[in-house]
């Protein structure tokens, strides 16, 4: 029985060449696009899973309230967790982590012999790092390998840079960055063989070493200094709820006068390990971008859509070309088949479909691998025989797809009744053509949806490109400068540079603007206290830094050489601190740091309001810190006014190689930074783009079917009409309105949906957004309409100029 479903099954497919070519396209296509966003998906939530107590590790984070300014942060204060394990019997181990970067040193200079590069993510880890996560040592053991200071455990591929083939366990390597120079001991060398982490580590380095951690070691610090990143371990069977629960009583305990004092609320929680890498919105978190869950559900959901408009096609052409089978199924059931046998008997057909376009799809997501981890920034790689997921993923995506895509038709086919489709009566109880209708209208909804939300990520994304973000980003070369001997040679750089006659200014500080500002502390006036101080972000920098980048004061002055505590404020800072913006100069503003008697610094002028951060955020209260001294400053911002860069970075490379010769010449746009603060609306917009596109096809490959069947049925009626007069156009416009007025109401159903979706979902994430307007959802419908009538007038053309001779010579 099943040897004659399957026959007739090909059979059935080779004879209808141009319905299996769609439905197997479509079901190739909506395969590849959802099989890929599974992958990705599978990767995102997999990362920390392959720890061995993953169950059990819980990250402390961090909730602050400092007078009216809400932060919400993935890292705590140093002492926090050595007092959980000494207060909480659920607690068995913790661990902290510091991330550099965080602080500003990005890079390190790594020696060994002859060989030496930079190197990023390096962490600097208490000694029971590797007793708390799961990694596989390639050299060395986990046990005691971070125990004695200035302990290193290298990722294999800087230890292959470093060492090539040789042992690394044992060797001494020199790091030299902003924290100084020294030797470290290699006691290990691990890999990602295990899994991903969202703690991406090229160096781990023991807390114990150097100035980081005598800083750290020394910090009694209960309500600021959130910096480092906290993970706890609890003992199996531990309830991680009713131990937070615990945790307002616990701080308080140990830092509630201190919180008093600064006039600060602190709240602190506990989040599972494995949810840290799709958990978005915290301000301070480890280098490694995160994956928004919102991203990934909506990325399944058009993994979903996709795969389901396909499935529309295979319903629709199945259910349309009913009368083709009518006779067959009428046979079969006057020579004993039931129902159920021809249920199995569509249904199957289905199956072979999908299995089919699945065979074809898996070469295809291979060819295109590349390209949509491009799209994706994604490193997905497929392992055909090493992960039975992607078998799981296959095996239920034929099976999730062949019902889908057969039950309605094979429900619709096995229903017909003998007697009357052998007479010719093809008549069914159930109505087909409303259903199918139904679902191309629902189809079009889909790609309307779609093509609205490209319209509107990409307006967004021209908004912020094209928006005045109170400085200017343009022709600024930025340089960084990763350790002290980079940071003496400064000075001499700078002055080379503003030699050259394409350089207008150049400005040295510890930050440059469109970087995360971590540095930040309170403020408040004459007559104020800690209690009422305003939470200001700053920024340490040279008399050149408003000059270079283009800051608008709208009072007082810029800085001098030697204006030393002297300050810039923002519009925004001076009305918070209920000074005036345009008589702010001379005001003093307080801070006070632990038991250390206030200290003060003068404000010499006040700058307009400037986005120095992304718009996803409105400005925040902001200070620019002179500082005189250059070795405090790790980044230089270069002004230049040249249309021949190749010429300019030319130039700008010779004095570098005379001034810093053992220093790589690295260097960035600003332009760019800006731009990278807003990659993942990038990839959204890139993804949807991209699938949307494929849906579009797939929906267009269903209605070109449906129009070439529409022709077919009709084109007896068609030839009447060209006797009696009718012209091509009439024709054609007479086949094309019924599919045009689905995409009509298709029009009408998708615009509230996607208004819906793109101003609760997308444009919610920006403190600066573009209003809704009426073209973008009337363009969208525009190109449905455009694209459906494209596709059908084609077979409309065709059915119109055939001779009517040829249609009516059977009459």
């Amino acid at each position: 029985m099943i040897k004659s479903y399957i026959k007739t099954a090909f059979r059935f497919l080779l004879k209808n060449k141009t319905f299996s070519f769609i439905n197997i396209f479509g079901l190739a296509a909506g395969t590849l696009c959802c099989l890929y966003i599974l992958l990705y998906v599978q990767q995102q939530y997999s990362y920390d899973k392959q720890h061995k107590d993953a169950k059990d590790i819980y990250r402390v984070t961090t909730d602050l309230v400092l007078t009216g300014d809400h932060h919400h942060s993935g890292a705590s204060s140093p002492p926090i967790t050595p007092a959980m394990r000494r207060d909480f019997p659920e607690v068995q181990n913790y661990t902290r982590v510091v991330s550099t970067d965080i602080l500003g040193a990005k890079q390190h200079l790594l020696r060994y012999k002859e060989q030496s590069f930079y190197e990023t993510g390096a962490l600097y880890v208490d000694s029971t790092f590797f007793d708390i996560f799961t990694y596989h040592f390639v050299e060395g053991h986990a046990a005691h390998a971070l125990d004695e200071p200035y302990d290193v455990v290298l990722l294999k591929p800087t230890a292959e840079k470093l060492f090539g083939n040789q042992s690394a366990v044992g060797k001494m390597v020199n790091i030299d960055d902003a924290y100084g120079k020294h030797d470290f001991k290699v006691t290990g060398v691990v890999d990602e063989s295990l899994g991903k982490s969202h703690l991406e580590g090229n160096l781990f380095i023991t807390m114990k070493s150097g100035p980081v951690g005598k800083a750290i070691s020394s910090i009694t610090e209960w309500a600021g200094n959130n910096f480092l990143f906290a993970y706890l371990k609890l003992r199996p069977g531990a309830d991680a709820l009713a131990l937070e629960k615990k945790l307002p009583a616990f701080l308080n305990k140990y830092a509630a006068d201190r919180l008093k004092v600064l006039g600060m609320q602190k709240q602190l929680h506990l989040q599972h390990v494995t949810d840290i890498h799709t958990a978005s919105g915290y301000e301070v978190e480890p280098p490694v971008k995160t994956a928004s869950s919102a991203l990934l559900l909506i990325m399944v959901l058009i993994a979903i859509l996709v795969q389901v408009i396909a499935c529309i096609n295979f319903m629709n052409l199945s259910t349309a070309r009913a009368s083709k089978r009518a006779r067959e199924v009428g046979v079969r059931k006057v020579i004993g088949a039931g129902k159920s046998d021809l249920i199995k008997q569509f249904l199957g057909e289905s199956f072979l479909l999908a299995f089919i376009g699945v065979i074809i799809a898996l070469p295809l997501l291979y060819f295109f691998l590349p390209y949509l981890n491009e799209i994706t920034r994604a490193n997905i790689r497929l392992a055909f025989f090493a992960d039975y997921r992607l078998w799981l993923m296959l095996a239920g995506l034929v099976l999730v797809t062949g019902l889908l895509a057969g039950s309605y038709p094979a429900f619709y086919l096995s229903n017909f009744e003998a007697i009357k489709v052998i007479k010719g009566n093809f008549s069914s109880r159930i109505s087909a053509t409303g259903i199918r209708k139904s679902l191309v209208v629902f189809q079009f909804v889909l790609s309307i949806v779609m093509i609205t939300g490209i319209i509107i990520i990409y307006s967004q994304l021209n908004f912020i490109k094209s928006k005045d973000l109170g400085f200017d980003k343009s022709q600024k070369l930025v340089f960084n400068f990763y350790t002290n001997d980079a940071q003496g040679k400064m000075p001499a750089l700078a002055n080379d540079l503003k030699q050259l006659a394409s350089v207008k200014y150049v400005t040295s500080a510890d930050n440059y603007l469109s970087q995360f500002v971590l540095r930040d502390h309170g403020v408040y006036p004459e007559g104020g206290n800690q209690a009422t101080a305003i939470d200001a972000q700053n920024i340490d920098c040279d008399e050149y830094f408003v000059k270079t980048n283009g800051i608008r004061l709208i009072s007082g002055r810029d800085f001098m050489k030697g204006d030393s505590n002297k300050v810039l404020i923002n519009q925004t800072l001076a009305k918070r601190l209920n000074l005036n913006p345009q008589t702010a100069q001379g005001a003093k503003l307080y801070s006070k740091f632990n038991n250390a008697p206030a200290s003060f610094v003068t404000v010499v002028g006040v700058m307009k309001d400037f986005n120095y951060n992304s718009l996803h955020d409105g400005v925040k209260a902001f200070m620019l810190v002179y500082d005189g001294n250059p070795g405090d400053l790790s980044s230089m911002t270069v002004s230049v006014n040249s249309d021949n860069y190749q010429k300019l970075l030319s130039s700008i490379g010779a004095i570098w190689a005379k001034d810093l010769p053992s220093v790589p010449f690295q260097y960035a746009f600003m332009d760019d930074e800006v731009q990278k603060q807003y990659e993942g609306e990038i990839i959204i917009s890139h993804i949807i783009n991209s699938f949307t596109s494929i849906a579009i096809i797939i929906s267009c490959l269903g209605l070109f079917g449906l129009a070439a069947f529409s022709a077919e049925q009709r084109k007896k009626e068609i030839g009447i009409r060209k006797v009696l007069g009718s012209s091509v156009s009439g024709i054609v416009s007479l086949l094309s309105k019924d599919f045009l007025i689905l995409v009509g109401i298709s029009f009408v159903i998708a615009t509230p949906i996607a208004w819906y979706f793109m101003s609760h979902w997308f444009l919610q994430g920006f403190a600066y957004r573009i209003p809704l307007s009426w073209w973008m959802f009337a363009l969208a419908g525009v190109l449905a309409v455009v694209i459906a009538l494209v596709t059908v007038s084609s077979q409309a053309i065709k059915a119109a100029l055939m001779n009517p001779v040829k249609s009516l010579k059977t009459e």
